[in-house]
């Protein structure tokens, strides 16, 4: 089973990345086979990817998120500022946590420190709190796509509130991922 820790956002935020994508998408003039497109219902705010485990650990990862839920006081994040991973050409166009991001660090990395002691790998990259828009297939794409999101470096999409943190379960598809919450636990 395919498994990742996130928070949820709400549907103003859904809305509002929604139509960030399709103003990125008109103004960067890119074919629509050159990128992944992540759709809004599917976004979310990625804590830590465990990748494939077997169905047995699940419970041992819900029983670290709910030890870990029960530390952390709720908190809000602000949804804003288009980046991108990749550099010149961007891999991946994502909208960034802002004010309320060391919340969010804090409960990331004491996350993260729970499943290494479990025996689960570290991950290498360094935590960035951010909300994934598309993945990019096409390098020329890439670049049309880091110059229109230069424009966006104001923008905001609103607050997400932190009240909860989700285990999923992720099943790929060819339409696409479908993401099922198989825990689900409350922050103080």
């Amino acid at each position: 089973m395919r498994v990742f820790i996130a928070i949820d956002i709400n549907e103003k935020i859904r809305k509002a990345l929604g139509d960030l994508q399709r103003q990125l998408a008109g103004k960067a003039g890119i074919d629509r086979s050159d990128v992944k497109w992540v759709r809004p219902d599917a976004i979310h705010l990625t804590l830590n990817f465990l990748g494939e485990i077997d169905d047995g650990k699940a419970n041992e990862v819900c029983d670290i998120v709910k030890d870990v839920s029960a530390k952390h006081k709720c908190f809000e994040v602000n949804v804003e500022t288009v980046g991108c991973f990749g550099g010149r050409s961007a891999r991946v166009i994502w909208v960034g946590a802002g004010e309320g991001n060391e919340n969010l660090k804090r409960l990331q990395k004491e996350l993260e420190q729970a499943l290494v002691q479990a025996g689960w790998p570290k991950e290498e990259r360094e935590f960035t709190g951010h909300l994934t828009l598309c993945r990019v297939k096409n390098p020329k794409a890439g670049i049309k796509l880091a110059q229109t999101a230069e424009q966006y470096k104001d923008f905001k999409a609103g607050v997400v509130t932190a009240d909860s943190v989700n285990v999923y379960k992720s099943e790929l598809t060819p339409t696409g991922p479908i993401y099922t919450v198989i825990g689900s636990y409350k922050l103080q």
